[in-house]
């Protein structure tokens, strides 16, 4: 389990490198990287110092490797979830025939009429096994799991890419390629 320590700058980790880079006055390139020690620097100014290790360890045992180091160790990137405009580089992807999405019944009708849509992120995400995607649904209720008919969005036109951290992302799930509860997988 990790420490509350861990945990808090976990969230904040999240909150900055994917949505608001300005709360500690770190700006992103274009492909969402920031110099380590800018972060390290931001941590301090808002009255948490972290160390380069503390850093290491709360990337490194992220359950769902939010985080990623370039190949250098020089900067930092979340993986894939932003609301700031950024060009993350991942090429489309073949997705495998079936993918699935948590989410909780209050927004099962809204998705019946929409499908899937990112919001202000930059992608739908999806998951490649029902229990990950059972742990996404849970952070806001008792999860319900969706089924993507993947392969057949692929063959209809619609891409998909793959995160370093294994999550699916698309720009759009139409509700012809979604399985609800209770309904059959179609080939």
């Amino acid at each position: 389990m990790k420490s509350t320590r861990s945990a808090q700058v976990s969230k904040l980790l999240s909150l900055v490198l994917r949505h608001k880079p300005e709360r500690m006055q770190l700006v992103l390139d274009e492909a969402g990287w920031v110099a380590v020690e800018s972060v390290l620097q931001g941590f301090a100014e808002i009255g948490i110092p972290i160390t380069r290790d503390e850093l290491q360890v709360v990337v490194s045992t992220s359950d769902k490797q939010r985080f990623a180091f370039s190949e250098d160790g020089l900067r930092i990137r979340a993986s894939q979830g932003h609301s700031v405009e950024i060009d993350l580089g991942y090429a489309p992807a073949n997705p495998p025939p079936l993918l699935f999405h948590g989410t909780v019944e209050k927004f099962l009708e809204s998705i019946r009429s929409q499908g899937l849509v990112r919001g202000e992120r930059h992608h739908v995400h999806l998951s490649a096994t029902v229990d990950t995607a059972e742990r996404v649904g849970q952070r806001r209720g008792r999860p319900v799991v969706l089924q993507i008919r993947a392969a057949a969005m692929a063959t209809g036109g619609h891409r998909f890419f793959l995160s370093a951290n294994g999550v699916w992302l698309t720009d759009h799930v139409p509700p012809l390629y979604i399985v609800f509860p209770g309904g059959a997988p179609e080939p």
